[in-house]
């Protein structure tokens, strides 16, 4: 997620602009402060809402955790569960290394 200063929006808008078009999030800020988030525009964001969308992608980003996701997208933890799998977004975060030790633990 890319961070732009009021001021970036006339300099970099070229890159505000790509940014969307890969997908991305982005940042408005206004003297260190966050005004606004620009979302890229997307059948997703017409059917599920920006909420779903964005409460999604924070938690695929790590800055959200399930529990937090789910009440930032305003459903309870099953729903937002069954959503992440209709998006292809895996709802357990589990590093090589910790799997591998929870199958040797198991094994």
């Amino acid at each position: 997620m890319d961070t732009f200063t009021v001021r970036d929006l006339r300099e970099r808008t070229g890159e505000l602009i790509r940014d969307a078009e890969s997908g991305e999030l982005s940042v408005v800020t206004k003297h260190g402060k966050p005004v606004f988030i620009a979302v890229p525009f997307s059948e997703e964001v017409v059917t599920s809402g920006v909420l779903f969308v964005l409460a999604a992608r924070f938690f695929q980003d790590d800055l959200l955790s399930l529990g937090k996701a789910a009440r930032f997208a305003g459903c309870s933890i099953p729903e937002f569960i069954d959503y992440l799998g209709k998006v292809g977004i895996p709802s357990v975060h589990y590093p090589a290394k910790e799997l591998d030790q929870e199958l040797e633990a198991i094994g």
